[in-house]
């Protein structure tokens, strides 16, 4: 992911302009904490470290305080952490340490061990941690991440995530996960005043943070997923991937399907498994509870059209109700 994103902006903020975008290594800290004997690191970084300091940090109370108590392990994550810093300071040259404002005490615990081992003045940054609209802290732990990994967080599922994101926080950021200049950032927040419910800065947000985490086409899968999910655009649907319908319908079965002369809607639903058997099916659909490809069918004998129920490219996306949805395959059309 954080290969992806570096690559992605330097193609679109440095490819045409004349300055010159260093380098980005990406490094796994498995490859020297896991040669690094247990009595060599207690020897040395262990011996820098002080218990004070480490037990008075605000995490490491917090995590004594609460039921479960806190674990080895867990209390000696600082310490590699901060042998991490001293490791990418010593064969690296690394002297700036970034992360959120929860690795606060982590950060200090580097900026501690690799000061007293090297004598070098060296620094910590740490940035503002994203909180959901109710003030909740997104993460691993709290169970709702955006990953900037395709398989666990799709382009269109980044992309609606950012525009929704409320006005009071949506210039915000716009300024930390974008490279708008801010003069235009004015600009925009200016012409959302004017006129709020063509949701511009969210629109744009979205657009530019989902553009540099999945490139160029990344944007485009995720514009064309949101015309199909919530515009029923036919157009979006025939142009979309087997990935981008996977990851559009993640929760939606599937089947492969032979046509069969005079197949109908009938059929269809109950070859997918998407009606009960006998009359309530039936009615299901005369209901006006199926849709196919958008379109609403009431009429249950209605024969499968190519170009209208099954598109282009030998799919139909059948929802029965409101939001189950069938994602269906059609073989040797």
């Amino acid at each position: 992911g954080m290969g992806r994103l570096s690559e992605n902006h330097r193609e679109l903020s440095w490819a045409a302009g004349g300055g010159r975008l260093g380098q980005a290594a990406l490094l796994d800290n498995a490859c020297w904490l896991g040669r690094q004997p247990l009595l060599d690191f207690l020897g040395g970084a262990g011996g820098r470290l002080r218990m004070g300091t480490l037990l008075s940090r605000q995490s490491c109370q917090a995590r004594l305080r609460s039921p479960g108590g806190m674990g080895l392990a867990e209390f000696l994550y600082p310490a590699l952490q901060a042998y991490d810093f001293l490791h990418l300071h010593q064969h690296h040259g690394c002297r700036v340490q970034l992360g959120g404002a929860d690795q606060m005490g982590n950060i200090m615990s580097g900026y501690e061990l690799v000061t007293k081992m090297t004598g070098t003045d060296v620094f910590g940054i740490t940035v503002p941690l994203i909180t959901s609209t109710t003030g909740d802290k997104l993460g691993k732990t709290a169970g709702n991440a955006v990953w900037l990994n395709r398989d666990k967080t799709s382009p269109f599922e980044l992309y609606q995530f950012f525009v929704r994101q409320q006005d009071n926080i949506v210039e915000k950021y716009l300024k930390l996960f974008t490279f708008i200049p801010l003069e235009e950032i004015d600009h925009i927040m200016e012409m959302h005043a004017k006129e709020p419910e063509k949701w511009g800065p969210q629109k744009r947000l979205a657009a530019e943070v989902t553009k540099l985490v999945h490139g160029r086409e990344g944007l485009e899968s995720a514009k064309r997923c949101t015309k199909a999910l919530y515009y029923s655009s036919v157009e979006a649907l025939e142009a979309m991937s087997d990935q981008e319908l996977q990851e559009l319908f993640r929760q939606a079965p599937s089947a492969e399907l032979m046509l069969e002369p005079g197949m109908n809607v009938l059929d269809l639903c109950r070859k997918a498994n998407a009606i009960p058997d006998g009359p309530s099916g039936y009615q299901k659909i005369t209901d006006g509870g199926v849709s196919i490809n958008g379109i609403r069918v009431t009429n249950p004998e209605t024969v499968l059209i190519l170009g209208q129920h099954i598109l282009k490219n030998g799919v139909s996306l059948l929802r029965i109700g409101k939001k189950n949805y069938y994602i269906i395959k059609w073989l040797q059309l």
